[in-house]
């Protein structure tokens, strides 16, 4: 699922640190690991690779993630066929390091999912693992989940295998490094070709009615005057090529699943309609014209990043992946009944296909289960044993883990939006009434007041909002809002329509 992006400056005032800590422990991200834990992933990090692998260090991979990455999950090289492309993507094998069942497995169960806040990460595995000895780092002999996937020419699946290996990244690229090299024509033949598979495979997408947003990383910085302003990072087009490698290998391990009987789909259902009429409104409230008869998917291409009311939008269009779900089928149903079989349907909508998560086992639990499971099918074996024990239990682990992550997501964009708005209370507005409550209630302090959403075009932020007393409040219409309060440590905007 898309998550915004959200950066505060590196000297964070001490109110923001104070409720960013508070809200770690409100929702319980985790900040320490147990030392039983803690030990047994440093007694991995200095193992040796003892298991059979296929020695892959030939192959010239390269790693491309935002600067400063050191979690690095994913190597890349794409090749011609003469027909089409073989893509070959190496994985982080996160179980050459993590014993089944013990101290770490057991805290990775708890964590469930690397949490991301405006400030710092929580990582789900210990960074001598995520960020050492388990990260494909360069120049580094590294184990990996190996998938060679051949595509034709028009950017279809025709094959997929999964081995484990040893590979070998030869860079460390950001995504700008890459962009750049793209443009000047100097990157090497494998980066061209995944900007070439990255466009079909977009293509395809949009085909299938699947949409990818482009959500870009917002910074929260310091002006000097004291007071704050919202700045974005455009995204790059390598970005969205880089991201359909990932989307190409869910897919076909997705495949790998349905032919092996068993597995775990991550699913989402169509957006509801209220989400989507909400959007709308937003989109009128940031002067983005989205008419009647265009579909959101047929929308999106015609937004740019760059451009602060297009950012402020997809930003706001996350929303929509609200419901995303894990389907486990091929394992008993509760209380050891029968198997819980798949649909013959079972899509993730936003992507237009069926789909697992296997390319982020650094940061996401499922996905080293995905990959264990995509493994066996391959190579024509049996699905171990600790992994089937785990899959009746693994969506539930998984849902409570994204409801922590969402919570903590939408808090901070709360925090974030309190420092950017704290020195402007009492100041007018120009906004949209985007979204209204179902009753009047608008709190003890303001009992039979209307409660709504109103929606900002400058800055871009979407906040609370009272109506005057025994006023409905006017959905959908632009409107002039007063600021009346923010507070970062309750993590509160609230604005008053008079």
């Amino acid at each position: 699922m898309p998550t915004r992006d959200l950066r505060l400056a590196p000297a964070s005032p001490e109110d923001v640190v104070s409720a960013l800590a508070a809200l770690r422990a409100e929702i319980g991200v985790p900040a320490m690991y147990p030392a039983d834990a803690r030990a047994e992933a440093e007694r991995a990090a200095r193992g040796d690779l003892k298991d059979f692998r296929q020695d892959r260090r030939d192959i010239d991979f390269v790693t491309i993630d935002p600067p400063g990455s050191l979690d690095l999950d994913q190597a890349v090289h794409v090749a011609s066929s003469g027909h089409g492309y073989i893509v070959r993507y190496a994985i982080a094998d996160v179980a050459a390091f993590v014993s089944p069942g013990g101290a770490l497995d057991a805290e990775l169960h708890r964590r469930g999912l690397t949490f991301y806040g405006p400030d710092a990460h929580t990582p789900l595995h210990p960074t001598v693992l995520s960020e050492g000895a388990a990260s494909l780092l360069p120049d580094q002999d590294r184990p990996a989940v190996l998938w060679t996937t051949a595509v034709d020419s028009s950017g279809e699946i025709t094959s997929t295998t999964v081995t484990r290996a040893v590979v070998r990244s030869r860079a460390r690229l950001t995504y700008g490094e890459a962009q750049t090299a793209l443009d000047a024509g100097s990157a090497p033949e494998s980066l061209t070709l995944l900007a070439d598979v990255g466009r079909l495979r977009h293509a395809r997408e949009q085909e299938r009615g699947g949409v990818s947003l482009a959500v870009p990383e917002q910074e929260v910085v310091r002006r000097a005057d004291g007071g704050y302003d919202l700045e974005l990072r455009r995204t790059l087009p390598i970005e969205e090529w880089n991201a359909q490698i990932s989307l190409l290998t869910g897919i076909a391990a997705a495949g790998l699943m349905r032919e092996a009987g068993v597995g775990i789909f991550r699913t989402l259902p169509p957006a509801a309609s209220r989400d989507v009429a909400r959007l709308r409104r937003t989109a009128a409230a940031l002067g983005i014209e989205w008419p009647e008869d265009t579909s959101y998917a047929e929308l999106l291409p015609r937004l740019e990043s760059r451009r602060a009311a297009h950012a402020a939008f997809l930003n706001e269009a996350t929303t929509l992946f609200r419901g995303a779900g894990y389907l486990a089928f091929g394992v008993p149903g509760p209380d050891g009944g029968a198997r819980v079989g798949l649909p013959a349907d079972a899509r993730h909508t936003a992507i237009g296909a069926e789909y697992a998560h296997v390319t982020a086992p650094l940061r996401r639990l499922v996905d080293r289960y995905g990959a264990e499971i995509c493994l066996a099918q391959s190579a024509g074996r049996d699905v171990p044993e600790w992994v089937l024990a785990a899959l009746p239990a693994l969506p539930g682990t998984m849902q409570d883990a994204a409801r922590r992550a969402g919570t903590f997501e939408r808090a901070c964009v709360d925090i974030v939006e309190a420092v950017l708005l704290g020195s402007r209370v009492g100041r007018h507005f120009d906004a949209v009434v985007v979204d209204v409550d179902g009753g009047t209630r608008a709190g003890a302090d303001r009992p039979g007041r209307a409660r709504g959403q109103v929606m900002l075009k400058e800055p871009a932020v979407r906040a609370a909002v009272v109506g005057a007393d025994g006023a409905e409040l006017p959905l959908g219409e632009r409107v002039r809002v007063t600021l009346a309060e923010t507070s970062v440590a309750e993590r509160r905007v609230l604005f008053t329509l008079p």
